[in-house]
Formats: structure tokens, sequence, C-alpha cells
């Protein structure tokens, strides 16, 4: 939906009219009407002002929100009430809290991933800094002979 779409559909919803008479109003598709009219009964007008960073809540917010969610509450009560972007974030959380339980909730780790073998952030001790030198140039010296072998093997 366009900038301009999106008001008029906030202009019919204060007018009293719902996401499916806007929209064939509109003559747009259903779903992102109705998206913007649930959001736009948690918000109001404010749907319409984009927010430019991604809100992170912490893990009991989250756990707090879903418990009360599964316990009975409306996802569009709990939304309005808690100040989320929506309630279908609500529904995602609670999702993965039935699939894997509280930890879902937790913050995941972001960036790339480690490589295997690569030296820990933190500085190692000298000694566990020194066994792994030492096995990486036996590792150089086994490869090395073994070149030196296939290379007497083929002068034959």
């Amino acid at each position: 939906m366009s900038e301009v779409q999106r008001e008029a559909a906030v202009a019919w919803f204060e007018k009293g009219i719902a996401d499916m008479a806007a929209a064939r109003l509109l003559g747009v598709p259903q779903s992102p009407v109705k998206e913007l009219y649930l959001r736009w009964r948690i918000h109001g007008r404010g749907v319409l002002v984009a927010r430019r960073t991604k809100q992170v809540y912490p893990f009991e917010f989250k756990l707090a929100l879903v418990e009360r969610f599964i316990a009975g509450e409306t996802a569009q009560d709990l939304a309005a009430e808690a100040g989320l972007s929506s309630s279908g974030l609500l529904k995602n959380w609670a999702g993965a809290y039935r699939r894997e339980g509280a930890d879902a909730l937790r913050p995941k780790p972001r960036g790339r991933l480690r490589k295997p073998g690569s030296p820990q952030p933190a500085e190692l001790p000298e000694l566990e800094r020194l066994r792994r030198e030492n096995e990486l140039l036996r590792a150089q010296v086994a490869y090395l002979g073994k070149l030196r072998a296939l290379r007497a093997q083929e002068r034959r």
C-alpha cells in the first residue's frame, strides 16, 4: 500500500468503516488493510508514523505477556497495553514459546559464528596458547612430510 492509501484507510477507520469495506473503497487487497486496521486500533493515527529502529524487548517482558496471552487474554488488548507494534508480534512469541519453551524468547546471539579452532576473543592462558601453537606446528610438519613422500614417489 502506498502512503496515500494508508492515510486514506486511516481516515476511513476514523469514520467507523472497518478493514474490509476500506479495502473495497480503496481497491486494494484486504490483508494489508486488515493489518493496518489492527495496528490502528492499538496506536490510533500514530500507525502512520514509521519507526526508525527495531524495538528490542527484554526476556521477562516477553515471558509475562506470553503467559497472560496463553491464560486467555486477547492479543489485541495485551499489545495495546504493552505498546507493541502489532498483536502479531505477541502471537509469534507465543508460537515460539509453545514450540521451544521459554528459552525461545531469550535474545539470540548476533553476527557470524566463529570458525572452529579460531582463538577466543578473551586472552588465552599462555600454557593453552603454547599447546595450540605446538599442535599447529606438528600438523604442519606432518603435512610437509607427506608432501615430500608424495614428491619422492613421483620421481621414481
